[in-house]
């Protein structure tokens, strides 16, 4: 680079917008003379991560940009400026609070807002409108957790830290497949020396690399801890000195557990008694225990009970508030926990208070609010009813997806669709809910933002914007903001920048607090703009108790319940509330996948994090593939009582017999009907509200594909592809797909006969002249181009997907100039390979290649061809991939020590170029 071209650098430190983990990023941002060169990589000084990042994380940098971007406000379809939008959101709020009271309206929330935007929108709706109705979609993963700390230890505060994982011996996931979900907290895990016990009824890349796995029956995880309780007891494994001093109602919560015999578990639990007792006796000895869970434990009719009999067994061995012990519940969002803080839970007040006068008195002096809301709102499932039924007719949506996310989601959309007012502030232009709203407001993104997130660990971080906003977009506080002075609340919502905000909340927090609330950051409460700016990650509480933070919580016996003693609560274990039945003979599991995140409004936008995973597929064990004639690749459909899902068979021998699992990410906005929250009936727990997503009983059909079809085209013609797709009713297409390219789009057609690709072509480029067409055709498949001085149409269609080209190859056409014989891109390409991992770019064959030639360990596969040595989340399935090989018989001992094939050469050469390109910061 010439010292003329530099134009100025800058290096900002923030937080990644994903998971719970909370993992500290650096950004690197170059301004040159035409173009903006920006490099994310991990935080080195951020005590989550030090420095690692996950590939999603690290290829943050890839999601920015306007493409796909909501720019401008959006009235009814049409581009307005903010005023009138505001205009009109606050007319009609104003209008159903007079003609219909307070609880007409509603607000829901996202745990990937700032704390700061939580905070003024909790304030508005509970103090001013005078409404609990503001909940979040916290509620559909964290809400059990909240339940069972609360009851167990008065307030909601995870006692545990990060640091625990790696000064444990053992280490307990229930529910959790977080080498996957929370891969770098899962690294921290390994790098300890614990033992590793996975509690999930499926197989996985975490349970993969577990000293022991417990494949229990779905729901069955209350029974299985009674048992554990019991063994305990009987076995004498309690600290009775700990029960004695420092908790109550453990006789009622024994009783309860009581005939819960190591037989009786094990029958419950559908495991061996010789495997359920080896992990009773391994926690039974080891005083050093964390208990990790997550939604396997949450997503249930029972889940808050689920969360109190952990943590009875912690409980009962005293097994809290040390280092290396605790039960641990992990955060799936990047702010969930800030919003439990500021009170975005409708059964909460705000700052960790309650629906009680005292507290309600207290709020309304602080906030000197007119009309405190005096009783709870409705939870996630109900809001919804109430939009179905009338009762709310406006609410405003923020940074969520409900259309998707929600169970019974079709029924959601429906319910959105009707009702008067739906305002929706996202950073997406199209999602499956803004196609519901009748405002669009254009918010601010990741890189733009400005505030603080909490993660899973009470740790709280800035997030801090290193670009400016997107066309018009605005912070989320302030469009809120603007609508409290439209309702004539100006003076209380007059804040200028987000640490007025952050000081507002952290005064509130230690207000009348006295130590009777977990929730303290008062040293905050007179924070400057200067000193907010430079915050430095900090746990919680943090006051002049506590002035550099709190790592753990009751390393003091010392809880926040009336006695100061945790509560036992007595657990009677109940089954799911959806059964298998005749109809729907199969269990269907879901969860997400390893390089994708929620509703993929912003992993979806990155290629490479496509490479592992494209399409919805469905995990089936091959029995019951054979049974049902469903073939490895085939297109499937589901069938609940509630909706149906199509998605791509992808047999696995490690599913159990008459379980299926599926991903939550795919919507309607990038495929065709692969919504697996369209199957789920909405069925809560009672005392959380929390959905029960992890057992719905499906039925399975395989659908009868004749034909595939892949489709290359530049932005135009995708956005008139992809409306067509949208609206067209053909009996001939089955299932589509859409993957973001550089320059394009490529959609995959599943269809019923074989497309007419020419018609097809000709309908999508009716607007473009000087089209020429070039025709391939053979037996088995037909290739259309389509050209004029530039690509702008390739269709390959075949009888068979495994035989369509490699997509990389033919995605490489949108960047290429046309050649001057266009027929060479209809030259025949191979087939595609799976990636394995998605930072090196290292595929399936080559690792098998490897292992073939005698390469038998992860950590030697990584030295020779790159894998699993960026994040780390793919080094279950390399080990998988090993495991295989070995029980299949494949050896490398026939092959020389010194010979190098030439596809793990290939790898060498790529991973050596990966690595110069990354130092080089290209």
């Amino acid at each position: 680079m010439a010292v003329t071209e530099f134009l100025s650098a800058r290096r900002s430190c923030t937080t990644c917008p994903y998971c719970g983990v909370g993992c500290g990023v650096t950004v690197d941002k170059e301004e040159r003379a035409d173009t903006t060169a920006i490099k994310v990589s991990g935080d080195t000084q951020h005590p989550a991560n030090f420095g690692k990042l996950c590939v999603k994380g690290a290829a943050l940098g890839e999601t920015l940009g306007e493409r796909d971007r909501l720019l401008r406000p959006r009235l009814h379809g049409k581009e307005c400026d903010w005023d009138s939008a505001m205009s009109y959101v606050a007319d009609s709020f104003a209008q159903n609070i007079r003609e219909y009271g307070p609880d007409s309206v509603a607000f829901y929330l996202s745990g990937q807002l700032l704390t700061e935007d939580y905070y003024v929108a909790n304030k508005l709706m509970k103090g001013f409108i005078g409404s609990a109705n503001i909940d979040t979609n916290s509620r559909l993963c964290m809400s059990s957790a909240v339940v069972g700390y609360k009851r167990a230890f008065g307030a909601d505060a995870v006692p545990c830290c990060y640091g625990d994982l790696e000064h444990t011996d053992l280490i307990i996931l229930i529910g959790s497949n977080a080498a996957w979900t929370h891969p770098i907290l899962f690294q921290r895990m390994q790098a300890g020396s614990a033992k590793l016990v996975v509690i999930d009824p499926r197989a996985s890349a975490t349970s993969e690399m577990a000293d022991l796995h417990l494949a229990i029956i779905p729901g069955s995880d209350a029974s299985l801890f009674n048992g554990l309780l019991n063994f305990l007891a009987q076995h004498n494994q309690l600290d009775h000195q700990y029960i004695q001093q420092h908790t109550q109602g453990f006789e009622d919560t024994l009783v309860a557990a009581q005939h819960w015999s190591l037989q009786q578990t094990a029958l419950a639990c559908g495991i061996s008694t010789e495997k359920l007792q080896a992990f009773f006796q391994l926690f039974a000895e080891t005083e050093k225990t964390i208990s990790f869970y997550s939604q396997g434990i949450n997503q249930s009719s029972s889940g808050s009970d689920k969360n109190n009999a952990i943590i009875n067994c912690h409980l009962a061995t005293g097994r809290i508030g040390k280092t290396g012990t605790g039960p641990f519940s992990i955060t799936g969002q990047p702010n969930a926990m800030g919003g439990r803080e500021v009170g975005g839970l409708a059964n909460m007040l705000a700052a960790h208070m309650e629906f009680d006068m005292d507290a309600i008195d207290r709020v309304g002096r602080f906030w000197c609010a007119p009309q405190v809301a005096l009783t709870p709102g409705l939870k996630a499932v109900d809001m919804f009813r109430a939009v179905e039924s009338g009762q709310i007719k406006a609410i405003w949506i923020m940074a969520t997806n409900p259309a998707v996310s929600m169970p019974e989601a079709d029924r959601v959309a429906e319910a959105l669709r009707k009702c008067p007012l739906v305002v929706v502030s996202d950073c997406i232009a199209d999602t499956d809910t803004a196609r519901c709203a009748d405002v669009l407001l254009p918010a601010t993104s990741w890189g733009e933002k400005n505030g603080t997130v909490t993660n899973a660990e009470r740790r709280i971080s800035r997030q801090r914007p290193f670009q400016e906003p997107s066309g018009e977009a605005r912070h989320d506080w302030q469009a809120i903001c603007d609508l409290a002075g439209r309702l004539g609340f100006e003076d209380q919502f007059s804040y200028s920048h987000p640490a007025d905000i952050f000081r507002e909340h952290a005064q509130l927090s230690g207000f009348e607090n006295n130590g009777s609330r977990a929730f303290d950051i008062s040293l905050f409460g007179n924070i400057q703009r200067s000193d907010y700016d430079k915050l430095q990650p900090v746990q919680w509480p943090v006051n002049t108790a506590n002035p550099n933070g709190s790592a753990r919580l009751f390393g003091d016996g010392r809880f926040f319940t009336e006695s100061g003693r945790a509560n036992f609560i007595p657990i009677t274990p109940r089954s799911p509330q959806q059964q298998i039945n005749k109809a729907y003979p199969l269990w269907l599991n879901s969860g997400r996948m390893r390089d994708q995140w929620h509703t993929m409004t912003r992993t979806g936008r990155s290629r490479k994090l496509l490479d592992h995973s494209e399409i919805t597929e469905v995990q089936i064990n091959p029995r019951d593939a054979r049974e049902y004639g469903v073939d490895e690749g085939a297109l499937v459909e589901l069938r609940s009582a509630q909706g149906r899902m199509c998605g791509r068979a992808a047999l696995n021998a490690a599913q159990k017999h008459g379980e299926l699992f599926a991903p939550i990410h795919w919507s309607q906005t990038l495929a065709q009907e692969s919504k697996v929250s369209a199957l789920t009936e909405a069925v809560v727990d009672p005392l959380s509200g929390q959905p029960e997503f992890k057992q719905v009983p499906v039925q399975l059909q395989p659908l009868e594909c004749h034909s595939y079809a892949t489709l290359i085209c530049p932005d135009p013609v995708a956005k008139s592809l992809w409306q067509w797709l949208q609206t067209h009713n053909d009996s001939n297409l089955l299932h589509w797909y859409r993957v973001p390219c550089d320059g394009g789009y490529r959609f995959e057609l599943a269809l019923c006969h074989p497309l007419d690709g020419r018609k097809l072509g000709a309908m999508l480029l009716q607007d473009i002249p000087d089209i020429h067409w070039q025709q391939v055709e053979t037996l088995k498949s037909q290739r259309w181009l389509a050209y004029n001085d530039e690509f702008q149409l390739l269709i390959i269609a075949n009888n068979d997907w495994h035989n369509l080209p490699d997509r990389r190859t033919l995605e490489r056409y949108l960047q290429l100039d046309m050649p001057q014989i266009p027929a060479q891109l209809l030259h025949p390409i191979p087939a595609g390979v799976r990636m394995v991992c998605t930072c090196m770019q290292i595929s399936r064959p080559q690792i098998e290649q490897a292992i073939g030639n005698g390469i038998h360990s992860v950590e030697a596969l990584g030295h020779a061809l790159g894998c699993g040595t960026r994040c780390g989340s793919c080094k279950p399935e390399i080990s998988a991939l090993i495991r295989t090989a070995r029980e299949s018989g494949v050896s490398g001992q026939a092959v020389a020590a010194t010979m190098e094939t030439e596809v793990v050469k290939s790898a060498k050469n790529k991973h050596k170029e990966l690595k110069e390109n990354y130092a080089a910061g290209a």
